[in-house]
């Protein structure tokens, strides 16, 4: 078990001791989907939703969940992030996120980018619900991390 970073030698969790590793520069991009019925991916499209700015709160949330990862995730390290861009685009049945992180530093950022699409996704379902209680969150995933000892990364997918 003490192969397994976030194990010790009697197999309890522990976070990685990071203080030995360089600090580089790194960049992580995660993306999602929520998908909804033409009714509520209209309404937010066109601000109509009674809640407010859909993709404004969206886009502030997803934010904030990027630079609180380390209180939802165990094990994550506290970071000092540099970039949080979040775009959120809208569509005629749906809206996707994607979110890029960086920072100059000793340990990755694809928790907090992976955290900052699915934020946004839950707020946005959350300010829309009461249009489409059937609007389902998916497709999360990272696409893009570099930087750090393992280099860079791209997923294959598109």
């Amino acid at each position: 078990m003490s192969d397994l970073t976030h194990l010790d030698a009697a197999g309890a969790a522990r976070m990685v001791d990071v203080g030995d590793k360089a600090e580089t520069q790194r960049v992580a991009t995660a993306t999602g989907r929520i998908a909804m019925s033409r009714d509520a991916a209209t309404a937010i499209r066109d601000g109509l939703v009674k809640k407010g700015d859909v993709l404004a709160v969206a886009r502030v949330a997803g934010i904030m969940a990027a630079k609180r990862t380390s209180d939802l995730i165990p094990l994550c390290h506290p970071l000092a992030l540099s970039k949080i861009s979040l775009e959120l685009t809208p569509d005629e049945t749906g809206v996707t996120a994607i979110a890029t992180i960086g920072l100059t530093g000793r340990t990755g950022v694809e928790m907090e980018a992976l955290t900052a699409v699915s934020v946004a996704l839950l707020t946005i379902y959350d300010m829309a619900k009461s249009i489409d209680r059937g609007m389902e969150i998916g497709a999360i995933r990272l696409t893009e991390k570099r930087g750090g000892k393992s280099g860079d990364w791209r997923s294959k997918q598109r």
